[in-house]
């Protein structure tokens, strides 16, 4: 599952940002609206969502999840222009919100939490190799015509969704017994329940500052980078390689250093117990945040390439450890309850932080942006250090 969602992920988005640069003809504000759009119907679904996963079938809401969003990005590469692809956002934002929290609560269910953090390590190894592939492809169709990745992912994702519905079991979830459900009663109940769990644990209280820091940070980097080499820099002459292919390599360079450095963290990730796990992510975070530092007053291509691909793979490593962690001790009858709240943090700290720097990218350019973003994650650190002191 993973593995084919990041093949169509990559595949789609490789080239995204250039797409919508070049060929639709966004501005860097329209860029960042995009995500501000996703983010907007992140926070008004993830929750109701997260929900309807613990009530009715994890397994059901993962389905319908990659569903939207594959018809989401067939929309979005049919398209160019600034609505139907604010609304191509809000769609697979949308289906986003179904597999958020339900499919991280769906395998805690069916293969124990002690299990998770090597399984979140290994399944990101897979994704990132399928990622590798993704690129491959890509570039192969951008160069053909930019909008194709859009339309060959979306079918991809909607293929995907097929095959769970035939293929993907849930023998670890209970669900609420027809009789019992009494749908908006029993949701209101098991938000109340979510948010208990969240409140009796301090640390799950730090945990949501946290995701709201990286939602802050993360639409600069995800909306703008490919822009800010664009427009700031001039990529060298090597033969006939196109921007397509320049950003392609990036990509691919980055996915073969972030399995190596996955790797060597799977290895490792039995021994690392709560303060371990936290000392890491902030180190992490901070590399993070002093990289985009660095990116946005690079004063040139090759000290910015230096620079967003240690983030990129610090970035990518981050990720399955932070989910991992995160996932501990939560009640399974609300943990997708649980998680959605923290997707909606992070998506409400992108709705905050998104048109804050798409502003100051267009009034002083995308290098403030960049920088912005850095100084937007540094509050994270303290987050951390709070987190260290409290108990798992």
């Amino acid at each position: 599952m993973v593995a084919s969602s990041s093949f169509f992920f990559s595949l789609a988005f490789t080239t995204g940002a250039i797409y919508r640069f070049q060929m639709a003809g966004l501005d860097p504000l329209q860029l960042v609206l995009l995500g501000t759009m996703l983010e907007v119907s992140v926070f008004l679904f993830e929750i109701p969502t997260g929900i309807v996963a613990d009530i009715y079938s994890r397994r059901l809401s993962v389905i319908i999840g990659y569903t939207l969003i594959g018809l989401g990005m067939m929309l979005e590469g049919s398209l160019q222009f600034f609505i139907s692809i604010l609304l191509a956002q809000a769609i697979w934002g949308i289906g986003f919100t179904f597999i958020s929290g339900a499919q991280d609560a769906w395998l805690a269910d069916e293969i124990g939490e002690q299990r998770l953090t090597a399984t979140y390590l290994r399944g990101s190894q897979f994704a990132q190799i399928a990622t590798l592939a993704g690129i491959v492809v890509n570039v192969a169709l951008a160069s053909i015509q930019l909008n194709i990745p859009f339309l060959f992912a979306g079918a991809g994702h909607v293929a995907l969704a097929v095959f769970l519905a035939l293929f993907m079991p849930e023998s670890g979830f209970n669900p609420t017994p027809q009789a019992e459900r009494h749908t908006w009663q029993k949701m209101g109940v098991t938000f109340r329940e979510g948010m208990g769990a969240i409140r009796a644990r301090p640390l799950l209280v730090t945990i949501l500052g946290i995701a709201l820091v990286y939602g802050l940070y993360s639409e600069a980097l995800d909306r703008l980078w490919e822009a800010h080499i664009l427009a700031n820099f001039t990529l060298p002459t090597i033969g006939n390689l196109s921007n397509v292919v320049w950003f392609g390599l990036i990509n691919a360079s980055v996915m073969i250093i972030a399995i190596g450095s996955t790797e060597i963290i799977r290895r490792r990730a039995d021994g690392l117990d709560h303060r371990r796990m936290v000392k890491i992510l902030a180190l992490f975070s901070a590399v993070i945040s002093a990289g985009l530092v660095i990116f946005g007053l690079a004063a040139n291509f090759f000290m910015a390439l230096l620079a967003y691909s240690t983030i990129a793979i610090v970035r990518r490593t981050l990720q399955p450890l932070y989910t991992a962690w995160i996932n501990r001790g939560i009640p399974s009858s609300v943990r997708a309850t649980v998680l959605s709240t923290y997707g909606q943090m992070d998506a409400i700290g992108q709705i905050l932080g998104g048109p804050i720097v798409g502003v100051a990218a267009k009034q002083f350019g995308l290098r403030a942006a960049i920088v912005l973003a850095g100084v937007l994650l540094t509050p994270v650190l303290a987050l951390y250090k709070r987190a260290y002191g409290q108990e798992e």
